[in-house]
């Protein structure tokens, strides 16, 4: 993996990456949110769909601290399962079910979801995913990758997402690549290519078509999408 590729798309090892930074800057977008709701009500809770305590370093304490946020993972049930601690509680369920048949809206303020859209399954069970958001009575902040930036952010790999998928499926028989391990074989193999699927613009807006798309960029590139509803005054039914 080159050091370009490694920059670009902020993997982990690197001291320094421009998608660091740009995750910095993205999720000042959240904030946002964080804060209008905490002037409105004193206090901030949070519904993660597929979130991680690790991901929540990402915003300082200090803030989270300040604005009284309480922040509820939800999970599938085959995840590790964790007691509440601290300001993190866990749940298990699949965002591509009913999950308000098991949830009371009322119990969140904001939904939060980065980078999971694109590993629920095929466009149907995106659809469901982002139905259950749209339906949420308050705001949500949405992410994705963007099918049309270079690097394929989970196999850190140029291009790798634009090739046929049966040259994809070999290419990962054969080799490990990025956050993918090599596949033991060609059936394995398409189950870890299958595990991603990246969105387009027009894709991402027609899915949450009540929200606001924004745009990540690294460089003049765009690296991600963003779907932003400040409320619900868009909810959909």
């Amino acid at each position: 993996m080159s050091i370009f590729t490694k920059i670009i798309a902020g993997y982990e090892g690197d001291g320094f990456s421009l998608g660091k930074i740009a995750r910095k800057r993205r999720v000042k977008n959240f904030c946002d949110l964080i804060e209008k709701v905490f002037n409105q009500k004193g206090s901030v809770k949070i519904l993660d769909i597929g979130g991680t305590v690790q991901y929540w370093k990402i915003i300082d304490e200090e803030f989270l601290e300040r604005n009284k946020v309480q922040i509820t993972l939800l999970n599938l049930p085959e995840s590790q399962a964790f007691e509440a601690v601290g300001r993190f509680d866990f749940l298990t369920g699949d965002a591509t079910d009913d999950i308000w048949s098991q949830l009371n809206q009322q119990d969140f303020d904001l939904i939060h979801s980065n980078s999971v859209i694109e590993h629920v399954g095929d466009w149907a069970q995106m659809r469901k995913f982002a139905s259950n958001i749209k339906k949420f009575h308050g705001g949500y902040f949405v992410q994705t990758p963007n099918f049309w930036f270079p690097v394929e952010p989970h196999c850190l790999t140029l291009f790798f997402h634009w090739l046929p998928k049966p040259l994809r499926v070999w290419l990962v028989t054969r080799f490990s690549l990025g956050h993918w391990p090599k596949g033991a074989n060609t059936d394995e193999a398409v189950e870890i290519v299958e595990s991603a699927r990246l969105l387009s613009k027009a894709m991402y807006q027609a899915l949450f078509d009540d929200a606001l798309i924004k745009k990540e960029k690294i460089l003049f590139l765009t690296k991600s999408f963003m779907a932003v509803r400040q409320d619900g005054d868009k909810v959909s039914s």
